[in-house]
């Protein structure tokens, strides 16, 4: 069993839509699990139909979409005041050791992110570098597991099979409450699937049933 499982991810709803059935299972395991979430997601184009924000309010909106989301979830929460679509701009040496100041506290036994250049968002990628040498840096002794997350269109192709698969099935319940509490997001990703389907619940299982992710080997 885990000690404690650390999530790093730059956006609200990253954590919903990738790796809440995960977060859930481990916390019905007892794992503590704490959120590192890089930005508010304040530059995100869904402003609702109707419109329900603008680009002044959506930063408050999707703050506290997050927290109800990590409530949901039962999991810590630490908002590292990032700008959303600025990442890759920002030093990733700088990042990481903000990362790692966490990390040394924390002492966590696994860290889940995205897989640095393959994960389409430049934040994503951003982050998951980050992420990455942060964990770089711990004594290999010290040093947790990560699993990196890939999201690219190729990324099996060229990676192989990812190394944990894991089916969350049982928890999909928790992770469609997890979604729907980033309302601004839900909406839309949910309203496509639901032009498909009259049963959002069923098509969401069958596109997000399953949760992947690599272990991510260190020289």
């Amino acid at each position: 069993m885990e000690k404690h499982v650390v999530v790093i991810l730059p956006h609200p709803d990253d954590e919903a839509f990738g790796a809440s059935g995960t977060i859930t299972k481990f916390r019905e395991q007892g794992v503590p699990v704490t959120y590192l979430c890089g930005t508010l997601g304040e530059m995100g184009r869904n402003m609702g139909n109707p419109t329900f924000a603008n680009r002044e309010t959506l930063p408050e909106i999707r703050k506290k979409e997050l927290i109800d989301a990590c409530n949901v979830l039962d999991i810590d929460l630490h908002m590292l005041g990032y700008r959303d679509k600025t990442l890759e701009f920002e030093s990733r040496e700088q990042v990481a050791n903000h990362l790692k100041t966490f990390l040394d506290d924390i002492q966590p036994s696994l860290v889940i992110t995205h897989y640095p250049d393959y994960a389409v968002h430049p934040d994503h990628n951003a982050m998951g570098a980050a992420a990455v040498e942060a964990v770089r840096q711990i004594e290999p002794s010290k040093r947790p597991t990560v699993w990196a997350q890939a999201i690219s269109n190729n990324y099996e192709a060229e990676l192989g099979q990812p190394s944990i698969v894991n089916d969350i099935t049982p928890f999909f319940k928790k992770k469609m409450e997890t979604i729907k509490a980033h309302r601004s997001q839900a909406q839309g990703v949910l309203g496509n699937m639901n032009d498909e389907l009259d049963d959002i619940e069923e098509i969401a299982k069958e596109r997000l049933g399953v949760e992947q992710f690599y272990i991510w080997q260190f020289d």
